[in-house]
């Protein structure tokens, strides 16, 4: 449908809390997860959730086959997912290299639950309910961070290990 502006950090909506959705069968729904496909694709993103595109609801979408910009993650399920809820399981958090396209140009070291179950509903209000691990878990909570207000920046404990991303990682700069 249409790439949309893609929110910056700093602009208020980001550290807001988002909405449940509660009209599953609303045409602006569907538009707003076309839209967000669109947007995550233009921009070459892994995921993306409807706050960074200026929409205040609990939707996020993630999905890739191959990413350039993390060319060593396995592939994830390309994913809608509305209204989550995830649950760790267990302490065991991994550290890991993010980015954000909300945050352009900036990557940072960040601990993640090593295994999540994570809940919520697909577009057509269907339940989904996934145990997940790894590059899939973290891109999870990364996406379901926007719909509490946080970005990763606020993560990261280390900030020997943030920074810009064509210092930190040159090969991936182009």
């Amino acid at each position: 449908m249409a790439v949309r502006k893609i929110l910056r950090m700093g602009e208020p909506l980001l550290f807001e809390v988002a909405e449940p959705v509660t009209d599953f069968s609303a045409p602006e729904l569907r538009r707003l997860i076309e839209d967000m496909f669109d947007t995550m694709r233009a921009a070459g993103g892994v995921g993306i959730a409807a706050p960074q595109i200026g929409v205040g609801l609990q939707v996020v979408i993630f999905g890739f086959e191959k990413s350039d910009r993390y060319p060593n993650a396995e592939a994830v399920p390309e994913t809608v997912l509305i209204n989550p809820v995830i649950t760790p399981l267990g302490e065991e958090e991994t550290p890991g290299w993010e980015g954000c396209l909300s945050v352009p140009g900036l990557r940072g070291e960040v601990p993640r639950y090593e295994r999540i179950r994570y809940t919520g509903f697909t577009p057509a209000g269907e339940a989904i309910d996934r145990t997940v691990e790894g590059f899939h878990a973290r891109v999870v909570q990364h996406e379901c961070d926007h719909l509490i207000g946080r970005l990763f920046p606020s993560r990261v404990r280390d900030y020997t290990r943030f920074g810009f991303t064509d210092v930190l990682f040159p090969a991936l700069a182009r």
